[in-house]
């Protein structure tokens, strides 16, 4: 094919492809720059992004996850704060049952410290009433001796497995230290409550078994806590390391494809006046 033509300029064309070619590139190099994604979509490659979408979605999950374990650490934290002033109201009230049981104590003594035993296990309801936390209890509603509640499983990581939590017998533990009249009437009767059978020292027993159980449970929250960011952090990683954009050499890339451009651009320029030299034979 000649190349002294006017119905074919070679040149031109070859010019032409170069160009595309560089602004291709150049289009590539702009997209990582603008996006920061080596990976933008599954146009710049399905496999790679299909991994990304799928650790996004582990991190999204674990992310939500992480907050329903905080929900669930403030109910643990309120419940933990009233069996401590349960705990506290009941050192006070077994005191009292020391007095009681003593035959010497006798009268209006004793119907003082019966007085200040009945205001202590008011507090101790109310308490045990409070312990909630976002609408919901591990203690139960006191009312008299029942009460309902229920346990709470809560979800702990991004394949929605869960931790139990049991509830503790709140109403149990107030209708066996609600004492009758004649309890605190009888010395006798003071006393078998606080022997180490006694209803009164099972229910302190019970009441440290539920704080120490919650002190367990809260320490696993925080651990799962903390095992769930630390596990967003190395997806985090992995993910940056797949799909990321490393933008100082795209940036010296977009500098070098830019003058590459104009350099086409000038070239095509060039090769489209080529034919314009034939007409110089015809003068």
């Amino acid at each position: 094919m000649s190349l002294n033509s006017v119905n074919t300029n070679m040149g031109a064309m070859i010019a032409l492809q170069s160009l595309n070619k560089t602004n291709n590139a150049l289009a590539a190099v702009q997209k990582q720059v603008s996006t920061g994604y080596r990976v933008a979509d599954a146009t710049d490659d399905g496999a790679a992004y299909a991994v990304a979408q799928r650790v996004r979605s582990d991190v999204s999950s674990l992310t939500s996850a992480n907050q329903q374990l905080g929900n669930v650490k403030g109910l643990i934290s309120t419940t933990v704060s009233g069996l401590n002033d349960v705990s506290t109201l009941m050192k006070d009230m077994r005191d009292v049952m020391v007095k009681l049981a003593d035959g010497n104590t006798i009268g209006s003594q004793r119907a003082q410290y019966t007085a200040q035993y009945k205001t202590d296990l008011a507090n101790v309801k109310s308490d045990l009433q409070d312990a909630a936390y976002n609408g919901k209890t591990l203690i139960g509603n006191i009312t008299g001796s029942a009460g309902a509640f229920g346990n709470v499983a809560v979800v702990r990581n991004e394949a929605a497995a869960t931790y139990g939590i049991a509830t503790f017998g709140g109403s149990a533990l107030y209708g066996a230290i609600k004492f009758g009249t004649t309890t605190f009437a009888s010395a006798t009767l003071s006393a078998a409550a606080i022997t180490a059978t006694g209803a009164f020292i099972t229910a302190l027993n019970s009441l440290g078994s539920g704080l120490n159980n919650y002190g367990a449970a809260s320490k696993y929250v925080d651990n799962q806590i903390t095992y769930n960011n630390d596990k967003i952090d190395s997806l985090n990683s992995g993910l940056g390391s797949l799909v990321d954009a490393d933008l100082a050499k795209e940036s010296a890339q977009l500098q070098s494809l830019q003058i590459r451009q104009q350099l086409g651009t000038q070239a095509l320029s060039l090769a489209n006046q080529a034919p314009q030299t034939l007409l110089s034979l015809f003068k």
